[in-house]
């Protein structure tokens, strides 16, 4: 490159924006058309000007080019460079800092430089980086590629549907699970018979509780209570609600803040369709909670509401009463009263229920007021057991955790109290208007047989029951049998808490089928809030 002298090229650093002068006494920058500024050549201009792609030239980083020393280099006496020039006393360049002569090459070494370097101020680093070298022109090996994996299973359209009930069942290689997973991205048909073979799988295999066998506890207690019988056993009448209390405690000994106020909706059977009450799982407790004060009361125990009067003394009135007086929506701090409550009712049954088979004469019939009906105790024990089981598949329904039925031997006396309570709820309907009065019905003295419908439950906590129905002072037998219906246990007790509708309850009939439609209609009409 030629027209500019070495002394200029030594004095003059192009940062970018222009020629800089580092000359003593000089300041800023220099552009072409100012006065005093340099002249630029086509050697240093390219046509596209100072600041276009082709402005400035890249020298090539030299070999073996020193490192630079450390800290600022001192300029010499005479100048930037010194008197005899831009390469010092013992460098090759000539020519004074005025510029003038001419250079060949790229411009003069360095201080001390041992051979041509690039161009810049003090023959230091370029102001440019220069471009990485490529791996394949280093000289070094090349990576090794990664070793191809196996191709994929190529299968016919015919396979890939037979191979989707083993897909569904996670039973196919992986392999094959690879190829039927691509296939149901391209196929619909095969995609929706999948997803229906899974759900199948599902039903097959329902989701496994942490919990323990409901009789998991009973079987333990009487094991205990054989080798060391109690002092004050527990009567047998209240042993399900103490069992239904404890298991629905231990599930919400566990939850937070969000389970608390998880929603719930509380569900119960009317003419007009199922009726329904939202509220959160704090609110299920504090419905338990006063309701279960009403056997409180019966007992002489305190009322949970206090001072708080309900407008309607039944079930719903209470409760309701208990929601308004609270001025924020029940929390967690209602677990605390409710479990109190429940362990003083078991405590006081005990001392009163005289002995473990509660067969005695008068505390197991004790009545308990429920506002438009009364119980004797030993069945309003069973009648909050059964309660408190169902709100607490509500609460395990909200929150999705699994939650199983009482044990057999807690669920018998839950189907036969609903069996009990039958024909007086079947002659209110008919009274109100609600149930037909019967064809054929016939009116019999009390205590005498008359129609009966033979009630079978299957299942562990199953049995048979004969329900009169023409009159609650009736008995049933098996001789005046009309009609006959089967049930599954846990459905037939869905069925009397208002969880199933009458006409959607899967049981097998026969008979009189005017008198099933009453007798299924009374079962649901069981159920409250």
């Amino acid at each position: 490159m030629s027209g500019m002298s070495a002394g200029a090229g030594r004095d003059r650093v192009y940062d970018g924006r222009g020629l800089t002068d580092t000359r003593e006494g000089t300041h800023g920058t220099m552009k072409p058309g100012e006065a005093g500024g340099p002249e630029r050549t086509d050697d240093a201009v390219g046509p596209d000007g100072p600041d276009g792609p082709e402005g400035r030239e890249v020298p090539e980083e030299p070999e073996g080019r020193p490192e630079k020393p450390e800290g600022p280099e001192k300029p010499r006496e005479g100048g930037a460079h010194g008197p005899d020039g831009p390469g010092g006393a013992d460098g090759p360049g000539t020519g004074s800092s005025a510029g003038g002569g001419s250079r060949s090459g790229a411009g003069g070494p360095g201080a001390g430089g041992p051979g041509p370097g690039p161009r810049g101020a003090g023959g230091g680093r370029p102001r440019i980086p220069l471009p990485r070298v490529s791996v394949e022109d280093s000289g070094l090996p090349l990576p090794a590629l990664p070793h191809p994996g196996p191709a994929p299973l190529a299968l016919e359209h015919p396979v890939l549907k037979a191979l989707l009930g083993a897909w569904a069942l996670a039973a196919c290689s992986r392999e094959e699970a690879a190829a039927v997973d691509r296939h149901l991205g391209e196929c619909g048909a095969c995609a929706e018979e999948g997803r229906r073979l899974r759900q199948a799988v599902g039903l097959l295999q329902p989701p496994d509780t942490l919990d323990p066998d409901p009789a998991l506890r009973t079987r333990v207690l009487d094991l205990c209570l054989e080798r060391r019988p109690p002092r004050i056993p527990v009567p047998e009448w209240a042993m399900p609600y103490d069992a239904e209390t404890a298991r629905l405690d231990a599930l919400l000994q566990d939850f937070g803040e969000a389970e608390w106020h998880a929603p719930v909706r509380l569900r119960w059977f009317s003419d007009d369709g199922t009726a329904s009450r939202r509220t959160t799982v704090a609110g299920v407790i504090a419905h338990l909670l006063a309701v279960d004060g009403l056997v409180a009361v019966a007992l002489g125990l305190a009322d949970p509401l206090g001072d708080i009067t309900p407008r309607a003394p039944a079930p719903a009135g209470r409760t309701e009463a208990y929601w308004r007086a609270s001025h924020l929506p029940p929390t967690r701090a209602v677990r605390a009263p409710w479990r109190e409550q429940s362990h003083a009712l078991i405590r006081t049954t005990a001392f009163t229920g005289g002995g473990a088979s509660g067969r005695d004469s008068g505390a197991g019939r004790m009545p308990v007021a429920y506002g438009d009906c009364e119980l004797p105790l030993r069945d309003a024990m069973l009648d909050r057991a059964f309660e408190c089981w169902v709100h607490a598949e509500d609460i395990a329904e909200a929150v999705n955790y699994p939650y199983e039925p009482p044990s057999a031997r807690h669920l018998h006396r839950m189907i036969d109290l609903a069996a009990r309570m039958l024909p007086t709820v079947l002659a209110e309907r008919r009274r109100s208007g609600k149930a037909a009065p019967g064809a054929h019905r016939h009116l019999v003295t009390a205590g005498a047989p008359g129609r009966s419908l033979r009630l079978d439950i299957e299942g562990s906590g199953g049995g048979e029951w004969y329900i009169p129905l023409d009159s609650p002072a009736a008995v049933g037998s098996a001789e005046h049998e009309v009609a006959y219906v089967a049930l599954d246990d846990v459905e037939f007790c869905r069925l009397a808490a208002g969880r199933v509708p009458p006409e959607e309850a899967a049981a097998g009939q026969s008979g009189d089928r005017e008198a099933i439609r009453d007798v299924l209609f009374a079962a649901a009409s069981l159920s409250r809030m």
